[in-house]
Order: C-alpha cells, then structure tokens, then sequence
C-alpha cells in the first residue's frame, strides 16, 4: 500500500508542480508585450522563471534520484507553454510574434551538474543552482533575438499592457537598458541556489508526509 501511494502522491505532485510553474511563468516570454519597460521586464521574468524552473526540477530530480527527469520537467514546462501560447496564435498574432521562453538547457545543466558529482544534493544545490541562474538568462536573450523586431511588430499588432493612466509617457529604460542579460543572470546566480535548495527541501517534506 505504502509503494502504491507514494507512486500516486510522486505522479500527482509532479503534474501540480509542473502545471503551476507554467501558469506562474506563461507570459514571462512576452517581453515583446511590454515595449516600454522590456528589459525592465527581462530582468523580473528571468529570475521568477528560474524560480519555477529550479524549484519544479530540483524536487523532481532529487525525488527520482536519476539524472535527467529535470530536463524531463523542462520539457513538460515548455510543451504545456507551447499550447497556452497558441492563444495567442488564435488572437491574430503571427507566429513570430510569439516567444516560449527556453528552460530545456538550463534544466539539462542542472542534470548534469547532479550527474557530475555523483547525486550530491549539496553539490546540486550550489553548483547547479549558479549554473540555471546565470544560463537562463543568456538562452532567453538569445530566443528573443530570433524574433521579428519588437517596435516594428508592436507597431503592426498593437495590444497595449498598461491602461492609459499607467503607461508611461516616454519610455523608462534607465539602468536594466544598460543590460538586462547580466543584471538576470547576476541575480539568479545568487537567488537559484536558494531557489534549487527550496526544491531538494519540498522533497524531503513530501517524503516525511507520505510516509506519516
């Protein structure tokens, strides 16, 4: 009975894991949305994405105890991204209008960086956390690039994110312009391995819960 319910409790918390950390991050890729403040915004998704993705793929992966089922949660988080994104699709907009934000590579150095050194959790936390926090924003940069120039295509297909009395009246770009790749990736290196040790942590709180 006890293996069967863990089965169940491990299948049941991975779906509701991996469901919210998409909801919480499905528009963290449209930076293109928010054309006065998109580096501002850069910033702040890329460290709520590392959140999700580091928390979501640690307690998997520490939970299994095989490397590799965090990129398998990336992958879950990108196609289940992939779908909500299509409504936006449905809405008018071009495909090249639309950016699913990239955690596959990230999620593959967390896997590696446990691989590495032989399942060490404290290993994972610190080296895998700083690799995902300094990672993920350069990937998500490098997937905006691709996309069709941002002003030209607000301009084309305009869906203004602030009502009228909170835009700003010109764009407030100050110091997150200088670079917004740098100022997320010296954030999450920071902030991800609080974030990878919250995930080992659930871990041992669903562990100790089934087996009450």
């Amino acid at each position: 009975l006890m293996v069967w319910l863990r089965r169940c409790t491990h299948y049941l918390f991975i779906v509701v894991v991996a469901v919210n950390s998409t909801l919480l991050t499905i528009n963290a890729g449209d930076y293109i949305f928010y054309t006065d403040w998109a580096w501002t915004s850069f910033t702040v998704f890329s460290i709520s994405q590392t959140l999700m993705l580091a928390v979501g793929a640690t307690y998997y992966l520490t939970f299994t105890g095989v490397p590799g089922t965090a990129t398998y949660y990336g992958l879950i988080m990108t196609v289940y991204t992939w779908v909500a994104k299509g409504a936006w699709f449905a809405l008018g907009y071009p495909y090249d209008f639309i950016v699913t934000p990239i955690w596959l590579p990230s999620a593959m150095l967390l896997d590696l960086a446990y691989w590495a050194t032989k399942r060490n959790k404290h290993s994972l936390i610190l080296f895998g956390g700083v690799l995902v926090g300094m990672s993920l924003p350069l990937f998500n940069m490098v997937n905006l690039i691709t996309v069709a120039d941002p002003l030209e295509t607000a301009f084309k297909y305009p869906g203004p994110t602030l009502p009228p009395y909170m835009t700003p009246i010109e764009p407030q770009v100050g110091k997150f312009y200088n670079s917004p790749v740098a100022l997320g990736a010296g954030a999450g290196a920071v902030l991800s391995v609080t974030f990878t040790a919250l995930g080992c942590k659930l871990n041992t709180w669903t562990y100790r819960w089934m087996a009450a």
